[in-house]
């Protein structure tokens, strides 16, 4: 008998599961299914059987997390040019952050968005990556697979989790959502040029989005930190934004490979924060003409990159509606997003 719906862990035959799971074809690209609490794309559900069963992470792992459109693309370069300064030193003018998009240096371990490779490829894959291996991840934290939340001390992998005020996240995946559509189809693509803030908002409100609920998702990586500091980091996006300099040697002590008073006297971390800030990487030949085989263009990923830009798409009445069904879906748990009028 397959699984029930909210199981927490994957049911083995994801596929035979699949139909019964609760439909959202409202919110583009993508259709998605309800599994555990949580909405997500039904080609990544296929592969999560695959992913518990043969991904093998390693002590030096380090996966990134993050609810979409929450700093994903920063993190992941901040991270790549951090863990493998040694081999590729941020101020070298082939740095593969100057030749590729950050979304080819450190790939989603449960889906390929160049839509070319199946999970089982993208596994094969990752085994011949050269330790440290940096991965990322959309998943909610609950349906990681064991072998990374359940892991303690030196044998360990690790989890970078970057969260983001929800009114940013939802604007910038609304903006994002409209960009890459066409990537999936004509019918996606359609339904995304009809997809009006209203309609989106809504959705958003009801947690119908990609991962979604964000708020849950957020709660969940948190919680994580809370009781595995040395295995799970939580940073938020708004206070990255205020200090990366802070941002980079923590994420590097996190990750065992703490900079030394050489390579800070030597402004190794002011390298990394400028190799990787959104204005650098936007104005990268490669961002701003590249693409993927899927179709999604490179610079899809990169639009204000800032906090706060909420105000200029959400009225009051619909930011005080989202506030309040956050507040009260958080109420108890301890855990407050950050307001960026109050930092």
């Amino acid at each position: 008998m397959p699984a029930p719906a909210d199981a927490t862990r994957p049911a083995t035959d994801m596929a035979e599961l699949l139909p019964s799971l609760p439909l959202e074809t409202r919110c583009p690209p993508l259709p998605l299914r309800r599994y555990n609490g949580f909405w997500l794309p039904e080609s990544v559900l296929t592969e999560l059987p695959a992913i518990h069963a043969r991904l093998e992470p390693r002590p030096s792992d380090v996966f990134l997390a993050s609810f979409p459109k929450s700093g994903t693309t920063w993190l992941k370069a901040l991270a790549f040019a951090t863990a493998h300064r040694a081999t590729h030193p941020p101020s070298d003018a082939g740095h593969p952050l100057r030749r590729m998009n950050p979304h080819e240096c450190v790939q989603f371990m449960e889906m390929d968005p160049e839509l070319r490779r199946d999970t089982g490829s993208l596994l094969e894959e990752f085994e011949q990556l050269a330790s440290p291996r940096v991965l990322a991840t959309h998943l909610p934290y609950c349906l990681l697979p064991e072998s990374i939340t359940t892991g303690e001390g030196a044998a360990a992998s690790r989890v970078v989790y970057v969260c983001r005020n929800p009114k940013d996240a939802f604007i910038s995946g609304l903006f994002f959502v409209k960009k890459v559509s066409s990537a999936y189809g004509a019918g996606a693509s359609a339904g995304a040029r009809a997809f009006n803030l209203e309609e989106a908002f809504e959705l958003f409100c009801e947690g119908r989005v990609f991962a979604g609920p964000q708020w849950r998702h957020v709660l969940q990586y948190w919680e994580a930190s809370m009781r595995r500091p040395k295995q799970v980091l939580f940073l938020e996006y708004e206070r990255m934004l205020r200090d990366p300099e802070a941002t980079v040697k923590k994420l590097a002590e996190f990750m065992g490979c703490g900079f030394s008073k050489e390579e800070e006297e030597g402004g190794v971390v002011d390298e990394i924060v400028k190799l990787c800030s959104l204005k650098e990487l936007k104005n990268m030949e490669v961002n701003r003409s590249g693409g993927n085989q899927a179709g999604v263009r490179n610079d899809a990923y990169f639009r204000k990159g800032s906090s706060g830009d909420w105000r200029n798409h959400l009225t009051p009445e619909l930011a005080r509606r989202l506030d309040k069904i956050v507040e009260e879906a958080l109420q108890g748990s301890g855990f407050a997003f950050v307001d960026d009028a109050n930092m």
